[in-house]
């Protein structure tokens, strides 16, 4: 059985109250994770520190991972996580993403220093490109395939495409690990991660439904 990846992304949900709801819940639905997937959650800012106690007090086989970085060392910058600052509570970061690109205007430029600022500081990273033809900064731990009109529409590129376009990106960027998001769900994981060149799954909306997203990872190793 191959290795698998599954990075569940809450985007901008949840109060702490909702988290603790959540990670109780998910505890109750799910008895074990083989131990060939990963599991990173990827959660707000403000739910790190809440989230990475939980887990140690649930001892849930989860990763902690945050979704976004600032591109920016420690300094003036108001309002922004440090790399340095982000690895004290979380182990993965996503850069990238494709509603940051579009909504906050992160160029390909930016989105470099934001890699480098998190490989320095010793976080792991997913790096999100909607096609082949994006290219990829150096130092990226795993690249996330996410088309732009699947995400969040419901839509979803066909298994055997995004197989395709996955091999195309590990050729072209020698990366070893490429997933695939954009609207994945508990009914379709499966015939994505049993193609040969996708690692595993990038769960938007999924995951934040903790009977949900149990479902998906059940079914992710059938």
């Amino acid at each position: 059985m191959k290795s698998l990846i599954i990075a569940g992304n809450w985007k901008s949900n949840k109060t702490t109250a909702d988290a603790l709801r959540w990670l109780q819940d998910f505890k109750n639905h799910i008895a074990s994770i083989p131990t060939y997937i990963t599991v990173v959650l990827c959660v707000p800012f403000t739910l790190l520190y809440t989230v990475k106690e939980k887990i140690r007090g649930y001892s849930l086989p989860f990763m902690l991972g945050a979704q976004n970085v600032s591109p920016f060392p420690e300094g003036a910058e108001t309002g922004e996580e440090s790399a340095r600052m982000v690895h004290d509570l979380a182990d993965w970061v996503i850069i990238g993403h494709s509603e940051r690109r579009k909504n906050f205007s992160e160029t390909d430029e930016i989105l470099a220093k934001k890699v480098e600022q998190a490989k320095g500081a010793g976080l792991k990273i997913i790096y999100c490109v909607p096609d082949d033809s994006t290219g990829i900064p150096s130092g990226v731990d795993v690249v996330a395939y996410e088309p732009v009109w699947a995400i969040g529409t419901g839509k979803t590129d066909t298994p055997e495409n995004a197989n395709s376009v996955i091999t195309n990106i590990k050729a072209k960027s020698q990366v070893p690990t490429v997933i695939y998001g954009g609207s994945v769900t508990a009914a379709n994981v499966a015939s994505f991660v049993s193609q040969p060149a996708i690692d595993g799954v990038l769960p938007g909306g999924e995951s934040l439904d903790p009977e949900k997203f149990a479902a998906l990872l059940m079914n992710a190793y059938g």
